[in-house]
């Protein structure tokens, strides 16, 4: 289970409230200005302007408190400087690469680790990541030529961006190979069933061709006793059906994903 949900919150040219003097609101007037959005120095005048967002970042701790529940009262989603218990949400350290972003948050536990995170990712993501994401959105019409439905074009694009692949966004050359790759015989991962055989019941016990099968699956299937926390290794927007033990997989398009639970010796 994770303890907030991570979402990117689209500001530019929106009213933002940023409140509060010193080090601490300056970043945080920086960062709004960065993402496009307006800066409102003042409570009222940001919820008069219908504002979503409030920054707060008083060092008093009272005056903090009460600008956050007014705020919050108002329907406004609120962050509280270095309060991470009065905090709606909170801002993680962002590595750029747009139209690429990755955010690092530890929800407030430590921003000095979500940064130094975000500074080994630094070394390892090439420039070259936002220009791959844009080759690939302005591929969007061809993509659904030459892959019509979404589980196709998804497991296209799975092989193509996977390590060592076509498109591998690791690899500085990538963007600029997209128009071939089009134009090639791209291979897709294989749809049809395939089958899992848990190893053990702990998620970071799954290999790496097996994380794969979960992130690309149409669907998967999986045996009594399967964790949440393996299942939650899978696609999101996956479809899950729970199946009796040693069932056959549901006859569905698409790829198919079996999760078998490891069997006591001797069974």
């Amino acid at each position: 289970m994770i303890a907030s949900l991570p979402l990117f919150h689209r500001i530019a040219t929106q009213p933002i409230i940023v409140l509060g003097a010193g080090e601490a609101a300056e970043a945080k007037r920086r960062l709004v200005e960065r993402a496009g959005g307006a800066v409102i120095d003042d409570l009222q005048e940001g919820i008069d302007k219908g504002a979503r967002l409030a920054f707060i970042a008083h060092e008093d701790e009272a005056s903090a408190k009460a600008d956050a529940l007014r705020a919050r009262c108002a329907g406004l989603l609120v962050n509280v400087t270095d309060r991470p218990e009065l905090c709606d949400f909170t801002v993680p350290s962002v590595l750029d690469r747009s139209p690429v972003l990755i955010a690092v948050g530890t929800g407030g536990a430590s921003a000095g680790l979500a940064k130094q995170l975000r500074l080994r990712l630094e070394k390892l993501l090439p420039q070259s990541l936002g220009a791959l994401a844009s080759a690939l959105y302005a591929a969007r019409g061809e993509l659904r030529l030459k892959w019509p439905s979404a589980g196709e074009r998804r497991r296209a694009l799975d092989a193509a961006l996977g390590e060592g692949g076509a498109l591998d966004p690791l690899q500085e050359a990538s963007a600029a190979r997209v128009p071939s790759w089009l134009v090639g015989k791209a291979e897709a991962l294989p749809a049809g069933p395939a089958e899992i055989v848990l190893g053990s019941l702990d998620p970071d016990d799954l290999t790496l061709r097996q994380m794969r099968m979960l992130g690309a699956a149409d669907l998967i299937a999986f045996e009594e006793g399967t964790p949440e926390k393996v299942l939650a290794r899978a696609r999101a927007d996956a479809s899950r059906v729970a199946i009796p033990l040693g069932a056959p997989a549901p006859e569905v398009a698409g790829l198919v994903v079996i999760l078998r639970v490891p069997r006591p010796v001797g069974s």
